[in-house]
């Protein structure tokens, strides 16, 4: 029998080495040289590049079936029956999206840790299809509201796993600008549907064309996802080795064999953690550690308070509502002009895909969220001095001056331009914060934290508008705002340039603020050696 080489002893001894450090690094949640040097991928490549427009399709779809329900309300008249839908029954249509997204978004993710991320995302445009197919032929106010229900299930599913699966498949440098290129296909989606409800606007039964083009972009995404492939992270748990390499010679193809190694024995370090968790715990002991266990309970608090802050802040009123709010302000195209609000958010989202990972995520919230509180007490302060002579309540068919209506106008762009900057998109960088572990379950419960704002805001905006009057209903959720601004200054750590798997121990002691600048920090320190 050959011996070994001297330099094959000495090698065999530095990766052995090496692994220990990795493994080391990763269960005390300290930062590797290793690591870092697995991170030196300075171009992003097509594969990467591909591999986000199919799964930003789910963006789409999401922001185009939450967006054209505003131009369908204004523009259904008989079409289910009633000559005019009474505003509960609006209330119901819009509600019942909301709640099936609730639902669906609950069990996404931990649906997704045994089916895998993309098989999730399948189901979710078949579901699609479903819900707009049956929307576009549905006469009657009940099978519409169960048709808006199937379709919030599918928003649901995305809009838990599509953020979650590009995560795992994105280089850490542009993690978080991956992540904002989603919701940058929701706010364009939401530009679509608003430019095809102005389209079919005065056309007979033009709102059915509306509800049903939404099976075009699913059916597209659901012929894309056989040629995806699946999160590496999930193919380590199941034991698929060389096929987890293999995705990650395409993400990274720049990097050398060494440099994937490095990549690949981080990942197993951190996921044989997840491995030994689940094995020897069950789901209900993983579900109860994310709330008893310190750490996975600060990732939980921010992931929850930061999807509550961005429903509770009223913006998807403007969504939903838009159309009808203007044309009772006195606009005489109010489908137009919300188009010029969902396009304020779809070029100040661009703004985000630029800069989240340059200037980090805390940095952008602490700075547009007082825009957003800004927006909002001018537009309160407009609509009280409007609305004088009716009594503090909008009444369809008064007229209103156009200079006040301009003013609101106004405040709702600094508002959604402040909201598209920062909280438009940070919240949806949820998956960072969880270990691989408890992941699918933190992103459920903030997933479905958000829709559960959504569905209290959407449900109670119309009744809030008519009990407090509309200045008061804005002067609220500017100060539901402020509150959401402090708890971005004190418990929202920046995760920008670390990776998933040193995200997590930024919580080890408090909510990590000054833990995840000094780990950046000791990275770039590293990275100029």
């Amino acid at each position: 029998m050959t011996q070994p080489s001297f330099d094959e002893k000495h090698q065999t001894k530095e990766t052995s080495t090496r692994d220990e450090e990795i493994a080391q690094g990763v269960t005390a949640g300290e930062t590797s040289k290793y690591a870092v040097e697995a991170e030196v991928e300075e171009r992003t490549t097509w594969f990467v590049w591909l591999l986000m427009a199919c799964c930003t399709i789910s963006g789409l779809l999401f922001g185009y079936d939450t967006g054209v329900i505003s131009g369908t309300l204004v523009t259904i008249g008989g079409g289910l029956g009633p000559a005019q839908l009474s505003n509960s029954q609006k209330e119901f249509i819009t509600s019942a999206t909301t709640l099936g997204a609730l639902l669906g978004g609950l069990a996404a993710g931990a649906m997704s840790d045994w089916t895998g991320r993309r098989l999730v995302l399948g189901i979710a445009d078949i579901i699609f299809v479903g819900g707009a197919l049956g929307q576009a032929v549905c006469h009657t106010v009940w099978s519409m509201i169960g048709c808006r229900f199937l379709i919030g299930i599918g928003v649901g599913l995305a809009s838990c796993i599509a953020p979650l699966y590009i995560q795992e498949l994105s280089p850490t440098r542009i993690r978080g600008r991956m992540v904002v290129l989603n919701v940058v296909m929701i706010t364009f989606g939401q530009v679509v549907a608003y430019g095809i409800d102005a389209g079919f606007e005065n056309v007979s039964g033009g709102w059915r064309w509306m509800v049903g083009l939404g099976t075009v972009p699913a059916g597209i995404q659901l012929m894309c996802l056989a040629f995806l492939p699946e999160s590496p992270r999930i193919l380590i748990r199941r034991g698929n080795i060389e096929a987890a390499r293999r995705v990650l010679e395409r993400v990274y193809s720049q990097a050398t064999p060494k440099q994937i190694d490095f990549q690949l024995n981080v990942l197993r370090a951190s996921v044989q953690q997840s491995i030994l968790i689940t094995n020897s715990t069950t789901f209900f002991e993983r579900f109860n550690s994310i709330i008893t266990i310190p750490v996975n309970r600060r990732a939980l608090i921010i992931g929850c308070g930061m999807q509550a802050f961005q429903q509770l802040c009223g913006f998807n009123t403007l969504m939903y509502y838009s159309a009808s709010l203007f044309q009772e302000v006195g606009f005489n195209q109010p489908t137009a002009v919300g188009l010029i609000v969902s396009g304020t958010n779809f070029i100040f989202t661009l703004v985000a895909l630029k800069y989240i990972d340059i200037v980090g995520r805390r940095r952008i919230m602490v700075f547009s969220a007082p825009g957003m509180v800004f927006g909002l007490t001018l537009a309160s302060i407009a609509f009280h001095y409007m609305t004088l002579h009716t009594g503090g309540d909008l009444v369809t068919g008064a007229t209103y001056s156009k200079t006040w209506s301009a003013i609101v106008l106004l405040s709702m762009i600094i508002f959604v331009a402040s909201y598209a900057t920062g909280l438009g998109n940070v919240p949806w960088q949820q998956g960072e914060l969880f270990g691989l572990e408890v992941r699918g379950i933190g992103t459920s419960l903030s997933t479905a934290t958000n829709w559960a704002g959504n569905l209290l805001i959407g449900s109670t905006y119309l009744s809030l508008m008519a009990k407090i009057t509309p200045a008061g209903a804005f002067g609220f959720y500017a100060g539901l705002c402020l509150l959401g601004w402090l708890f971005c200054l004190f418990c929202l750590p920046e995760t920008a340039g670390l990776s998933l798997e040193e995200v997590q121990s930024v919580f080890q002691d408090g909510f990590g603020i000054r833990e995840s600048q000094r780990m950046r920090n000791q990275k770039r320190e590293m990275r100029m050696r």
